[in-house]
């Protein structure tokens, strides 16, 4: 009986395991994804075709021609026919090849005649999209959600968090039946932005632009993630791409630029401590609390603690400093162009009132927007 439990229960683990196997390609929702699913079957074929004659041809002789039958082995030394023969064929099979790959291949690199424009810029550990054709531009990041489970001794379990690690805050959105043309660069070290359903990998580079586009047929929402090892956290770094109408695009569209409008108008004002320390914390999630860890403390030998440190308690303008325009020779980034005069100035000050700091010190946007122009 308990064999046959056992039994049943390695069935049932093997079966589960065996569900969630992709073994292929996936196929993809674009044409250039579909030309490679073919053009990789085409190619798979090919390989099971030379593989069933070269191993047929080779037990065939070992069955047929062995010393057991009492077979005597050929004394002779070369076949010009047989070197022509498999110097020919092969050489069929790879123009055979190279045709369809060199179009596909040929039909990836041309972003001609796109309808729209985005940039994208990695960031350690998070992507910047902007709409070039809109000027809509907003940073992604893993989901809190995602991030919270990913904390040791946090006590959440992460099989219990939707699309752990594939899931961000603020998704890429892109309509439908449209040539989207994407210019891809970075602000620290190489990234790669990979979506296997849409067949497009491009690294981001330091001072380079790179290319590339994909038109989107069905919609639906995307995941992909950074595909170079850019350092720790690299694998908190997805990508969500969510594919909608063109007419729910051009409302996304209209709602982002309105939303921004606001911001802009809201940064001129003057904040209360509250309203920026609710606005800090979630910016400190959300793009801080990778390195200086949820309490502040950082890691020791790797990131800095602003816990009761000379910068976080007394010295104003280097704690500003140092967020705007980063510390060289460190992985502290420069955020003065990844967030905004608000964002910067809540956060700033959120790290000064936190963990026990107190300080009682209250940084205006305005603050920041001088800073910005000295």
């Amino acid at each position: 009986m308990q064999c046959a439990l056992y039994g049943l229960l390695i069935f049932a683990v093997s079966h589960s395991a065996h569900a969630e196997w992709e073994l292929n390609l996936t196929e993809g929702v674009t044409e250039i994804s579909r030309d490679v699913y073919d053009m990789h079957m085409f190619v798979l074929w090919i390989c099971v075709w030379i593989g069933v004659v070269v191993f047929g041809a080779m037990i065939y002789s070992m069955i047929k021609h062995r010393k057991s039958k009492g077979v005597k082995p050929a004394t002779f030394s070369h076949s010009t026919m047989a070197e022509i023969v498999w110097t020919v064929i092969p050489f069929a099979i790879l123009v055979t090849m190279a045709v369809p790959a060199a179009k596909t291949l040929i039909e990836m690199e041309d972003t001609s005649d796109s309808d729209i424009t985005v940039k994208i810029t990695g960031h350690q550990w998070k992507w910047e999209y902007e709409y070039l054709d809109s000027g809509v531009k907003f940073i992604s990041s893993l989901h809190p959600d995602s991030r919270e489970a990913a904390v040791l001794d946090s006590g959440i379990d992460p099989n219990s968090v939707d699309n752990y690690l594939l899931e961000v805050d603020n998704p890429l959105v892109l309509p439908v039946g449209k040539k989207i043309r994407f210019v891809l660069t970075a602000s620290d070290v190489i990234h790669a932005w990979w979506v296997p359903e849409f067949a497009i990998k491009k690294d981001a580079i330091p001072g380079f632009i790179n290319e590339m586009w994909t038109k989107i047929d069905e919609e639906g929402v995307y995941r992909g993630q950074c595909a170079e090892l850019c350092g720790r956290d690299h694998g908190f770094m997805p990508i969500v791409v969510h594919a909608t109408s063109e007419s729910e695009y051009n409302d996304w569209i209209s709602a982002q630029m309105a939303a921004a409008e606001a911001e802009a108008q809201s940064a001129d004002r003057e904040w209360a401590m509250d309203e920026l320390m609710t606005r800090g914390e979630k910016v400190y999630g959300t793009y801080c609390v990778a390195c200086h860890q949820p309490n502040g403390q950082g890691l020791q030998g790797v990131f800095p603690s602003l816990v009761g440190t000379e910068m976080s308690l007394n010295d104003l303008d280097g704690h500003i400093d140092v967020v705007l325009n980063g510390k060289a020779g460190t992985a502290m980034q420069a955020f003065s162009a990844q967030l905004n005069d608000a964002d910067l100035a809540a956060v700033i000050t959120y790290e000064r009132n936190a963990w026990g700091n107190d300080t009682g010190d209250v940084i205006q946007p305005s603050t920041i927007k001088a800073v910005r122009v000295q």
